[in-house]
């Protein structure tokens, strides 16, 4: 019995306006198994794609893991210079590899980045340990210079407000691709607080442990490390590299970076320029808006940054600690615009 037939025979049509219900429904039938067939091609097409995509990034991912690791293994018994190029090159390596990641995990199963992520993250301890092993860090401390009568008197103790000591610093804590910190502040409440362009140029700066302060950090820093901030102000120029945040609550920051990694940070406000995609890990009510800062010398400070003005991702924000892919994470938010800082004179 054909087609036409069986439907006849089922609906009971006769006559000619039986005849075209019967065509009718003949079409109707045959356009469903085109779009029941068109799905399951694309439904195909789609895993082929995925499947595609993650054999590729495995492929480069683990071939640059492998290029990295190559380059620890040879800082072994390397003089001081060779090994700080060597130790430039792994951690350039490592902040693009990074971004790799960053970028490819819309397409990632859950376990295949949290592989992933494990991998970079031993690889930056790896890269810890070979950089303090390799290039100890030197003790320093800021002091107030005397004159040149008070030099046969005993030093006195420290107390100014940008002396920072290793054991107070953290750096270790803030985050381990931290070499030295060359300017910092630290354990002050209620102040505000200015460092210039002189000061911090090209420096690692550290803040922390600060209450209810206001910082106004003038030129282009290499790297700003904040940890233990609670109810601060924090606005700094054009960050050459990275930007390390954690332990910081109640907060509003502004800066521009190549990076930025953010921890344990909770109810803080971000106004921010970074060129690659932000990261945040262990946080909650996290908000984001462009940087909006601004102050004569910016235009100079993004030049010596060497960061580039007309890329921004401050919307780009991976959370390691959410991977339902196309569900966004809870933990941040986009400052709308009717409530974004547009003046920040004091």
């Amino acid at each position: 019995m054909d087609a036409a037939a069986e439907i006849s025979q089922e609906s009971g049509f006769t006559g000619e306006s039986g005849a075209a219900r019967i065509q009718e429904r003949l079409q109707k039938r045959h356009q469903e198994r085109i779009d029941d067939a068109e799905r399951r091609k694309e439904a195909k097409e789609s895993r082929s794609v995925a499947e595609e995509k993650g054999d590729y990034f495995f492929g480069t991912f683990n071939k640059e893991r492998e290029s990295i690791e190559d380059i620890l293994s040879s800082c072994s018994g390397a003089d001081r210079a060779v090994l700080t190029q060597k130790l430039e090159e792994a951690t350039a390596k490592l902040l693009q590899l990074q971004k790799f990641l960053s970028d490819s995990t819309m397409f990632l199963k859950p376990y295949d980045l949290r592989q992933a992520q494990a991998a970079l993250q031993k690889l930056q301890t790896s890269l810890t340990e070979t950089r303090e092993e390799g290039l100890p860090k030197k003790k320093f401390a800021f002091r107030t210079r005397t004159k040149a009568k008070d030099k046969s008197s005993a030093p006195e103790a420290d107390t100014s407000p940008d002396a920072v000591t290793p054991a107070e610093s953290g750096t270790s804590e803030v985050d381990g691709s931290a070499a030295s910190v060359q300017c910092g502040i630290s354990n002050m409440d209620n102040q505000c607080l200015t460092k210039t362009a002189e000061e911090i140029q090209k420096q690692d700066v550290l803040l922390s442990h600060l209450t209810n302060c206001k910082v106004h950090l003038f030129g282009a820093p290499s790297t700003l490390h904040l940890k233990h901030i609670d109810s601060c102000e924090i606005l700094c120029g054009p960050v050459s590299s990275s930007v390390f945040i954690d332990q910081c609550k109640n907060s509003t920051l502004a800066f521009p970076c190549q990076q930025l990694r953010t921890h344990n940070t909770t109810d803080t406000q971000v106004y921010l320029h970074v060129t690659s995609r932000a990261i945040i890990e262990d946080c909650r009510g996290v908000s984001f808006a462009p940087f909006s800062w601004s102050y004569p010398t910016l235009e100079e400070d993004f030049a010596v940054s060497g960061l580039d003005q007309n890329l921004n991702n401050w919307s780009q924000v991976d959370d390691f600690n959410w991977l339902a892919a196309g569900t966004p994470s809870p933990n941040w938010t986009v400052i709308p615009e009717g409530d974004r800082r547009t003046s920040w004179d004091p």
